[in-house]
């Protein structure tokens, strides 16, 4: 299936369960899937490709496999079972359930070899670069082969070489628990957030710890645990603020301080304390003009500009939709990654649509599809935001505002 063709057959599924009256938990329970599964048949992410799914998820709508998909053919046999593409991060979670490298545990100690800790090097890059673009199901897949490869050096390989790995399965599972933020599976988030801290810590490098707390943080906003978001942020802010204090922080320090900054204002935000979310604002402004220029330190994007475009985020939590219109407008973000511009183009859609400002958040909302179109479909405050339009708009909803609520399943 080309892409077009997904979405095509994922609108088709989606308008098919609504006129039974299905919700999308309803028919995943009635086919024996979940309900992640059936979201992602109808956002056009997860392919129907067996003739014996495709039958399957028929037969829970109520109708044939051809009204499905016209093309299908009528086999007088059972369909030979055939591959079916990676489900999202369907795969990467399995990876993380139990332990990682039984099979080391019970072998007996062969002679150490050194890992191709380039090539394993590489690899962890290319799953960030995976992450950023929103590419799960290729993420999940490069993750299932490299993960392993890891887990396995840090236990077998020479002993000079295992802070390396450790390092590198470090930023590997944090990739993954940014990954898994975005997708909305918190509780694996947590998992690999976790994981990512413990090796940071046996790879010596201790400012890798402090990037796994920001991530585990992530972890816990999604789950709307604040208060253990708070404790893990403020508790890492203490620590590397007095450390930043007693000398000359490296850049890479004060990038981690002032993205712990900008998690206890998007958590203060989420409270609807606003004093507080500006006060910690502030002190990221801080943070951002010391170190005097944008970076991408442990993939944080820290910088003068991140922290405007966390100021307009800040700004749309609270309520302070022409605030945050007036900050967006001095914002360049031209140099950051797709998946930042596209938050930033996210916020001010939400910002826009505070003000009923329908055309403009509309316009938005879909440029920022169009830079990260599984960050716009996904997101609940996006999705929250699009359902808003269309109730507004109404009877006047335009093509494109509707089509929008179709790819991001807004209209449940």
């Amino acid at each position: 299936m080309t892409p077009d063709e997904r979405r095509a057959f994922g609108a088709r599924v989606a308008q098919l369960r609504r006129q039974r009256g299905l919700k999308q938990d309803q028919l995943a329970a009635a086919i024996g899937r979940t309900a992640s599964w059936v979201s992602q048949v109808e956002r056009g992410v997860q392919p129907v490709v067996r003739l014996d799914v495709l039958q399957l998820l028929a037969d829970g709508l109520g109708v044939s496999a051809q009204v499905l998909r016209p093309d299908a053919p009528q086999p007088a046999t059972p369909p030979p079972p055939t591959e079916e593409e990676p489900n999202d991060l369907d795969e990467a979670r399995l990876l993380i359930s139990g332990h990682p490298a039984l099979d080391v545990l019970l072998a007996e100690r062969q002679p150490a070899e050194g890992p191709a800790i380039e090539g394993l090097r590489t690899a962890v890059d290319e799953a960030w670069v995976l992450t950023h673009a929103a590419r799960f199901a290729e993420l999940s897949a490069l993750l299932g082969r490299v993960l392993p490869r890891l887990e396995r050096a840090t236990r077998t390989a020479a002993l000079k070489d295992r802070p390396k790995a450790h390092l590198l399965l470090s930023q590997a599972y944090q990739a993954l628990a940014a990954a898994f933020v975005r997708q909305d599976e918190a509780d694996a988030a947590w998992v690999a957030a976790d994981r990512a801290i413990r090796a940071a810590e046996q790879s010596g490098e201790p400012l890798n710890v402090f990037a796994g707390i920001y991530r585990l943080a992530q972890a816990f906003v999604r789950l709307k645990h604040l208060d253990q978001a708070e404790h893990a942020a403020a508790s890492a802010v203490a620590v590397l603020a007095r450390h930043s204090a007693t000398g000359s922080p490296q850049p890479e320090e004060l990038s981690v301080l002032g993205s712990l900054h900008l998690m206890l204002a998007l958590v203060a935000a989420r409270s609807g304390q606003r004093d507080q979310a500006r006060q910690q604002i502030g002190k990221a402004r801080e943070v951002a003009a010391r170190l005097g220029s944008d970076r991408n330190d442990f993939n944080l994007e820290f910088g003068p500009t991140n922290v405007e475009i966390q100021a307009v985020s800040t700004a749309v939590d609270l309520g302070d939709a022409g605030e945050a219109l007036d900050l967006g407008k001095q914002i360049n973000a031209d140099r950051l990654s797709p998946e930042r511009r596209s938050r930033l183009l996210m916020d001010l859609g939400r910002a826009h649509a505070q003000r009923r400002h329908i055309g403009e958040a509309l316009e938005c909302l879909l440029r920022a599809e169009e830079l990260a179109p599984e960050t716009v479909r996904t997101h609940v405050s996006a999705r929250s935001t699009i359902r808003e339009l269309v109730l507004v708009a109404g009877g006047s909803a335009s093509p494109d505002l509707l089509g929008l609520a179709e790819r991001a399943n807004a209209l449940e």
